[in-house]
């Protein structure tokens, strides 16, 4: 299976999925299906120059390009809802307020989330 096809776990109000035992924003669903579209091929297009990128300069242009992207996406910056939820990105789920959501699910499912997290912790 491939990280495209992995499933993770997403939380039920839908703002954000576990991977590496971290929650992620998700992209915003109001997006118009072509401008979320656009986002994600500039996305592709400055990650591709991020790995291509030759001196600092060049790398710093396209990490600039990517978090461009991202903001576009919704997946940085400010928050897409509306109900005054902070945003709680890049935390451990079990540290967050989706904490007893976290611990409901399945071991299996858990596993799914701490991915390679987990993966490094077992070789320790």
């Amino acid at each position: 299976m491939t990280r495209r096809d992995k499933v993770y776990p997403q939380t039920p109000d839908g703002r954000y999925f576990v991977a590496r035992g971290r929650l992620w924003r998700k992209t915003d669903p109001a997006l118009d299906d072509s401008d979320r579209r656009a986002a994600i091929k500039a996305l592709m297009q400055a990650r591709r120059a991020v790995q291509l990128a030759t001196t600092p300069e060049e790398e710093r242009a396209a990490r600039n390009s990517v978090d461009a992207a991202k903001r576009r996406l919704g997946e940085r910056g400010p928050v897409w809802w509306d109900d005054g939820a902070p945003d709680e990105g890049t935390r451990h789920p079990a540290n967050s307020s989706y904490g007893d959501w976290w611990a409901g699910l399945s071991p299996e499912e858990r596993a799914a989330g701490e991915g390679e997290a987990s993966e490094r912790a077992k070789r320790r």
